[in-house]
């Protein structure tokens, strides 16, 4: 079994059925609402920040919440180099408050954005000697000794409310949020670092390019090497493992008009800055029968125990539920994921 969800990066543009901010948010929660009804297990984003994309997730995991009653929400990722880690506790634990405790928060240093060195419009920056990567996994280190719970502020003597004994720590506080927290991987050794912290783990569709194999082989190492570290770290509960892929079973002609030409049917290199190449995995489109096949082959999808799908969302939301049902009814049962 698996768990199957969604991943929308929620673009717009004027030239596309998703035209504005107001409609990509107010798509994804209806996205979200149709997710559940059809049997799927999560809803999730990306946030892009300088971008006609999602940005702020806070309010639009709120509002997914307060609509489901069952589908996990959460990010993948978060660009912790822009959090400040203290509003972001307190803005996860309301929305995993709203939601009944289904908030899967993910994290990570981040990805090349649209502006140089965003975060510095945000007001932060590195410390001496440490990197725009090293800072974003010292927020993430913040953020979750927050979660925890745990008392830190010294309360006012004369406070305007009273206030509990002893030192005060960050409200709303969500029980159990700190081990639903995911880190955004893009290397073996960052996978590492997550697993020894007891951070679930996410790995995308692309990763630093380390061996030269194809990617599914490269991701399916990197999730073994996590596991092997969350073994050795000692920690008691079994982690989380989520992969995210491209994938649309070709079932009517709106698909093989959409994506039924030759495609990226091969993995890609690329380079995120001028030192670190990357490699993207492949995407997937086909008849059902050939697509079942393709995906019998994947190693990472086989290692994970969550499928992300990455779903066209500009093309609105009755095609991407269609997509989303299409996997869950004509794939996933043959492969075993339901």
């Amino acid at each position: 079994m698996k768990k199957i969800g969604f991943l929308s990066f929620g673009h717009w543009s004027p030239q596309s059925r998703t035209r504005s901010a107001a409609d990509a948010l107010l798509e994804t929660i209806d996205l979200a609402q149709a997710a559940e009804q059809l049997g799927a297990d999560g809803a999730y984003v990306r946030v892009h920040h300088f971008a006609r994309q999602l940005a702020s997730p806070f309010p639009l995991l709120a509002a997914i919440g307060a609509g489901t009653k069952r589908i996990e929400i959460g990010t993948a990722v978060i660009d912790m180099r822009y959090e400040n880690p203290l509003y972001m506790a307190e803005d996860a634990g309301a929305a995993d408050l709203i939601a009944g405790g289904r908030l899967q928060l993910g994290i990570s240093r981040g990805s090349p954005e649209q502006v140089i060195d965003g975060w510095r419009y945000f007001g932060y920056q590195p410390a001496e000697g440490e990197s725009d990567a090293d800072m974003g996994r010292r927020h993430a280190e913040v953020l979750l000794d927050l979660l925890r719970g745990q008392g830190f502020a010294q309360p006012n003597p004369r406070p305007m409310f009273p206030n509990p004994p002893g030192l005060l720590r960050l409200e709303p506080y969500s029980e159990g949020l700190r081990d639903r927290i995911w880190w955004g991987a893009g290397s073996n050794a960052t996978a590492v670092w997550a697993a020894k912290l007891g951070m679930n783990l996410q790995s995308s569709t692309l990763k630093n390019d380390e061996t030269g194999e194809p990617f599914h082989v490269q991701q399916a190492a990197q999730i073994r090497a996590y596991r092997d570290a969350w073994k050795e770290a000692g920690h008691t509960r079994t982690p989380r493992v989520s992969v995210s892929r491209s994938i649309f079973p070709l079932v009517d002609d709106r698909d093989r008009a959409y994506f039924g030409r030759e495609g990226q049917q091969q993995d890609q290199i690329g380079y995120l800055d001028e030192q670190t190449r990357a490699i993207f995995g492949r995407s997937y489109a086909a008849e059902p029968d050939a697509l079942i096949e393709q995906l019998k082959a994947d190693a990472a999808i086989a290692e994970a125990d969550t499928l992300l799908l990455t779903i066209p969302n500009q093309l609105g939301v009755d095609y991407n539920a269609h997509v989303i049902e299409a996997v869950l009814t004509h794939v996933a049962p043959a492969l075993g994921w339901r």
